[in-house]
């Protein structure tokens, strides 16, 4: 459902590298890469939690998206573009939310992708805001082959992770989504 990803988000996506081990909080993770993340946002955890768990607002957040659509409450369409701009389509489904703390999706069977991942969201020491933890899981479209080629090509999953976290961060605190014209598009409201 939520890629990074990552935020985007989130992310799953096609080129996520391997930045360590851990299990996500349904014990479920495909083969593959993984990648985890955290960053300080200067708002409280629910504000942070609910402007990830509008979907369809990724895309603005993570680079590789062109767009997710809301099927239901906890299911979505993704559509994303890989390395050699291959484009990729996967459904996802959120199989844990706590609003304001916690939200973790997978990949459902049949697409393009295998993905899953979680996005924690707690206060961040000394009143400072809210610490976003994002942990993402992916299996490259050829498998461990695909995601060699992914890095080659400089698309490391680790650097897009915390880029996509970057625009979450910059998103979230100033309203603005940067665009490559001349001026930003202002984004939703609080």
């Amino acid at each position: 459902m939520v890629a990074v990803t990552t935020i985007a988000l989130a992310a799953g996506v096609a080129a996520w590298a391997v930045a360590r081990r851990s299990s996500s909080p349904n014990g479920q993770r495909p083969e593959g890469f993984e990648a985890e993340r955290t960053v300080t946002v200067t708002c409280p955890p629910e504000e942070a939690y609910r402007y990830w768990r509008d979907l369809e607002r990724l895309p603005t957040i993570m680079s590789h998206l062109e767009s997710v659509t809301r099927i239901d409450e906890k299911r979505s369409r993704w559509v994303a573009r890989g390395p050699g701009d291959m484009r990729l389509e996967w459904e996802a489904e959120i199989i844990a939310d706590e609003p304001g703390r916690l939200i973790a999706w997978r990949s459902l069977p049949g697409g393009d992708v295998d993905t899953s991942g979680w996005a924690r969201f707690s206060p961040a020491p000394a009143d400072r805001g809210a610490e976003v933890k994002v942990h993402l899981s992916y299996a490259p479209p050829a498998g461990m082959l695909g995601g060699a080629v992914a890095a080659l090509l400089g698309q490391s999953g680790d650097r897009q992770v915390r880029e996509d976290l970057r625009r979450f961060k910059q998103q979230l605190e100033t309203r603005e989504v940067a665009t490559s014209g001349l001026r930003p598009v202002v984004g939703r409201g609080r």
